[in-house]
């Protein structure tokens, strides 16, 4: 039985290949949905990724002389690390939208103090953000969201392979996607925003017409009973946007690594 001999070179080729699909994969992990949470120890960020760059490292192509410590090389860690950030963030953004939502519903039915410390971003949030946060997750799974996201991660491999120069304008439809999430945000609140500025306007108007009622100690209960009606009455349409904002989510995923033609 020969004995096994390791020599710099053969080391030097495995830590090559484990080296780059960790770097993407690590990105990917820190800024996809769920994975990326404050509350996910790191200790299970580091093994999920050490684990998804054994199973995808086969299947991966990477140049030959590409070394880890040129010029070259540090540029290529660079823009791995950025590709997947960017995978992940398509879609945490969306996510970030429906707080927003949330938030513009809640300071319009008087429900801006009412706010919880959220672990997941150390910060606090309103309510009913918190709210369509769950509803966004519960929605990203059931599709199985999280596992689409995962496949655009390996087909970005071949798409986006590693080392090869591609046009940087793939972060600019990152940031363009990100704006117009906000605006799918925005549209998911509008009616329940519009609904509750007529309640305010009706009580405007009757403070105005009636001076002796007294009209602010009950305003607060019309506005705030009056908020919960809209959000029950159109739960439907606001499921309906958020199911469509995290779909278009994924597309946007899809179309970012699914077409070669980033690839120059």
């Amino acid at each position: 039985m020969q004995p096994l001999t390791l020599n710099a070179a053969d080391v030097s080729t495995w830590v090559g290949r484990m080296w780059w699909p960790v770097l993407r994969i690590a990105g990917f992990i820190l800024a996809a949905p769920i994975t990326g949470e404050g509350v996910v120890p790191g200790l299970v960020k580091v093994v999920l990724t050490l684990a998804l760059a054994f199973l995808l490292g086969p299947l991966i192509q990477v140049p030959a002389g590409l070394s880890i410590f040129s010029a070259a090389g540090m540029l290529a860690a660079v823009l791995e690390l950025l590709i997947g950030v960017s995978i992940g963030m398509v879609v945490q953004v969306a996510f970030e939208a429906l707080v927003f939502a949330g938030q513009s519903i809640s300071l319009t039915m008087g429900l801006g103090f009412a706010t919880l410390v959220d672990p997941q971003r150390g910060a606090q949030v309103p309510v009913l953000g918190q709210l369509f946060m769950i509803f966004g997750t519960l929605t990203y799974l059931a599709i199985n969201g999280h596992l689409m996201l995962l496949g655009a991660l390996a087909q970005s491999f071949h798409t986006l392979p590693i080392g090869a120069h591609f046009d940087t304008g793939i972060f600019l439809s990152v940031a363009l996607w990100g704006a117009h999430v906000f605006d799918t945000g925005l549209l998911i609140a509008l009616p329940a925003v519009i609904a509750l500025v007529i309640v305010n306007l009706a009580l405007g108007v009757v403070t105005r017409a009636a001076p002796q009622l007294n009209l602010f100690g009950i305003g607060f209960t019309i506005t705030l009973m009056s908020g919960f009606f809209v959000l029950l009455a159109g739960l439907d349409g606001i499921m309906s946007g958020i199911s469509a904002l995290i779909d278009s989510a994924l597309t946007a995923v899809s179309a970012l690594v699914g077409s070669p033609a980033g690839v120059r």
